[in-house]
């Protein structure tokens, strides 16, 4: 991977995002939507009405001219794009559901994958019903890839600024993804996949009327969203398929949880959970965990020992091998593969 290609990229994608924002009037997301779709067409800046003015096409156009001569493999291209995105967020900061899922998290949900479908042509698709920009996906997608995986992706989200940013960089990289733009608890015009994974949005669903269809619904008041996704995700999992999701530690701690755990009893398999190093998060209270999670099928069944690990560190290589290890031994005396 080369680091100056990536910084000159860099420089010179947010000097074209920074000429389209001025030239647009408009936020910095949508002047990044505007600059991949651009490129996307070819290197082309699109006009519209006269906007952007022809000397602001013609600067733009000359950075696309150097843009066009730095080739970046697909995970430069990844990387690339969170920077940018997390630059934006510098000055227009954005509600923690949309927040970028860290590449610390994310290449644990890759090692995670790739221990549960060590076989490749069992891992053919994989959902998340709450994509956001698509950066956990896009990151577990490229880099299974690398890995000899071949996969298509499903991602789901209301919000149509975040499914944009994922769209574009999903046709930028590119990367074999079918996004929906839908309340992801409503039902979805896709099939079941060999495996479910998010960064479940935390905090209320505000749709009582639709909450009721769910085991996982709070008897009063709006319920938790989260728990409505992680019910909605397994039932799009297949048979004996796992579902990886980001979920506040305490989780089974909350006034809804007898629900969550009434649904995880009867209807799911609850396999592992993983805290993650809480200076990973602002304070204790944000911390969260992933959750292992496994539809039931012929050959699946409660494992004997559930999972239940800390991981110390994810900036010291060691405690990460350590995690890996323990992970692994349970594996090979709870699960079959």
């Amino acid at each position: 991977m080369s680091a100056e290609n990536v910084e000159e990229s860099f420089n010179l994608q947010l000097e074209a995002i920074q000429l389209l924002q001025n030239a647009l009037e408009t936020s910095y997301l949508d002047a990044y939507i505007e600059n991949i779709e651009n490129i996307n067409d070819h290197y082309q800046v699109r006009v519209v009405n006269g906007v952007p003015k022809q000397s602001t096409v013609e600067e733009i156009q000359r950075i696309y001219q150097k843009l066009q001569g730095i080739s970046l493999e697909k995970e430069e291209g990844r990387k690339l794009s969170q920077l940018l995105l997390l630059k934006g967020m510098q000055t227009e900061p954005l509600q923690p559901n949309h927040q970028l899922t860290p590449d610390s998290i994310g290449f644990l949900f890759v090692f995670l994958l790739e221990q549960l479908y060590p076989k490749k042509d069992s891992l053919k698709t994989i959902a998340d019903l709450a994509c956001g920009m698509g950066n956990l996906l896009s990151t577990v997608l490229t880099n299974l890839e690398k890995e000899g995986y071949g996969l298509h992706a499903y991602g789901v989200d209301n919000d149509e600024t975040m499914l944009a940013v994922a769209a574009s960089n999903s046709q930028w990289l590119p990367t074999d993804v079918t996004f929906i733009h839908q309340d992801a608890t409503t039902d979805l015009l896709m099939d079941p996949s060999d495996a479910v994974l998010s960064d479940l949005p935390v905090g209320y669903y505000p749709m009582d009327e639709n909450a009721k269809k769910f085991d996982t619904a709070a008897e009063k008041d709006h319920s938790f969203a989260h728990h409505l996704l992680l019910e909605q995700s397994m039932k799009y999992v297949k048979e004996d398929g796992f579902g990886l999701f980001l979920v506040p530690t305490n989780f089974l701690e909350t006034d809804q949880s007898e629900y969550l755990k009434k649904w995880l009893t009867d209807k799911v398999y609850l396999q592992g959970i993983i805290q993650l190093p809480e200076d990973l998060f602002k304070n204790k209270a944000a911390s969260k965990s992933i959750l292992i999670l496994q539809q039931k099928g012929k050959t699946a069944q409660q494992v004997p020992e559930v999972l239940l690990a800390k991981v110390a560190s994810l900036k010291e290589p060691s405690q990460v091998t350590a995690f890996f290890k323990e992970f692994k031994e349970w594996q090979a005396a709870n699960l079959a593969n």
